[in-house]
């Protein structure tokens, strides 16, 4: 399979700003602001009280991660993870590999559940969401979209581990599409190491590397 690549490195930053805007609405966030040349999100959570995410490398993100004190503000942007840990003093960590990716053109929504699962579709505000359930009542895959301002972004993407390479994920995802109400919505997600390899077989195609830092606990 041969990986299709959009760039190898940074991004418009109107596709970061879509979105993260589009991500902070499905899981009932704060919308970013700008702050430092990047977008930040105060999230509020007990594991992430704020994160910064950048579409490249900007003046000030050493400066940022300087005035961070504890390790629950990451630092994020669109570039190899090796780039962005240059960036930042030492006593920063990078995080698993993570993919902001994209998908034009026709898109397969005509979801069909493998045999002993069922597709449950529900149409929501903000988010919409998708569970796939075996027949015996236990969810084996699940999913959010949300489209906003011109993007349509999936969201928390998952499949339980033993029900995976029975074709949940593709079922899930063409759910999830079928909610899709305007062709012109540009569909974003950001994938994992492991779900990058699921959305390549989809058609969808690698903007840029999405990485992360963190402060490392021990050196607060």
């Amino acid at each position: 399979m041969t990986e299709k690549h959009r760039n190898s490195n940074h991004v418009e930053a109107a596709l970061l700003w879509g979105w993260l805007t589009a991500r902070s609405i499905a899981r009932g966030l704060p919308l970013p602001v700008a702050d430092r040349g990047g977008m930040r999100v105060d999230t509020g959570l007990p594991n992430e009280t704020r994160r910064h995410v950048f579409a490249g490398p900007v003046p000030g993100i050493r400066e940022l991660a300087v005035s961070i004190d504890v390790p629950t503000i990451p630092i994020k942007m669109c570039c190899p993870g090796e780039q962005l840990l240059a960036l930042v003093p030492s006593g920063w960590q990078l995080q698993p590999a993570s993919y902001l990716m994209i998908h034009d053109g026709s898109f397969d929504d005509t979801p069909v559940a493998p045999v002993g699962y069922r597709i449950e579709v529900v149409v929501g505000r903000p988010a919409n969401a998708v569970r796939i359930w075996t027949d015996d009542g236990f969810l084996a895959a699940s999913g959010y979209v949300v489209e906003h301002g011109g993007f349509c972004v999936f969201d928390r993407i998952a499949v339980d581990g033993a029900h995976r390479r029975r074709g949940l994920g593709r079922a899930l995802m063409a759910a999830l599409g079928a909610t899709q109400t305007s062709s012109a919505s540009r569909r974003v997600l950001v994938a994992t190491e492991a779900g990058r390899a699921l959305y390549l077989t989809l058609d969808w195609t690698v903007c840029a590397p999405y990485s992360t830092v963190l402060m490392a606990a021990g050196d607060m």
